[in-house]
């Protein structure tokens, strides 16, 4: 197995009747099937590919908090809310960790770059993208409450610190401090609608995945297995 890192996709081509030429940063490849797991980026390399994945990845900033090592303590398991099947986000909860720290969030809120960790972080194509795509508006309508609350916890310590008391109530003020934020690929069809699980679509000779809804997901041993079957099934026909 070989990784390439900084190898951004140019082009993708058909060379011959079963073959495709992947150009990037780093070179090309030859390959007789591509296997897109892109990400922030997976509907466009999608569409490199001649294949329209019919959604638009939408990209949300998840923004973090975690309990001061001295209070990581008050939380020794997964504390979550029950989850309301009528929104698209889960909203506050506390994680902890294998190395035993405790996340605090995420604030979902929509950035305006693909890798948009930054509030600063702004790319006028994604941008201009967005706005274009009419499923953005049907969303932003269907969800417009949801995200006025997101947006408050992101911009308001206090409301971010009130939700975490209503699931840990001996959490203070003082025993929060900021932590690295994440980007979520959600895929939004024309409809407005958040795909809530993977979304695969397949070309002549290409297999791709444009909706990782969340990091178990992207994770998970039995989905990775699924793709892994498509492929060698692909591959032996």
């Amino acid at each position: 197995m070989e990784i390439r890192t900084g190898a951004r996709v140019s082009s993708i081509r058909e060379h011959g009747t079963s073959r495709l030429i992947v150009e990037t940063a780093a070179g090309a490849w030859d390959t007789a099937l591509l296997v897109n797991c892109g990400g922030l980026e997976a509907d466009r390399i999608a569409r490199l590919a001649g294949v329209e994945p019919g959604v638009l990845i939408v990209p949300f900033r998840g923004e973090y908090y975690e309990l001061a090592p001295e209070r990581a303590h008050l939380v020794r398991q997964l504390i979550y809310p029950v989850p309301d099947p009528r929104l698209p986000f889960l909203g506050v909860h506390l994680t902890r960790a294998v190395d035993n720290r405790v996340h605090l969030g995420p604030n979902a809120v929509l950035a305006f770059r693909r890798t948009g960790y930054r509030r600063s972080d702004v790319s006028a194509r994604d941008l201009m993208e967005l706005l274009a795509f009419p499923g953005f508006w049907r969303m932003a309508r269907k969800y417009a409450k949801a995200g006025f609350v997101e947006l408050g916890r992101s911009l308001s310590r206090r409301l971010f610190i009130r939700a975490v008391q209503r699931l840990v109530p001996a959490v203070r003020d003082a025993d929060v401090v900021p932590a690295p934020s994440g980007v979520r690929a959600q895929a939004v069809d024309r409809a407005g609608r958040l795909l809530d699980d993977f979304h695969i679509v397949e070309g002549d000779r290409s297999i791709h995945v444009v909706n990782a809804p969340s990091p178990a997901a992207t994770a998970s041993l039995s989905i990775g297995r699924y793709i892994a079957d498509k492929v060698l099934a692909r591959l032996q026909s």
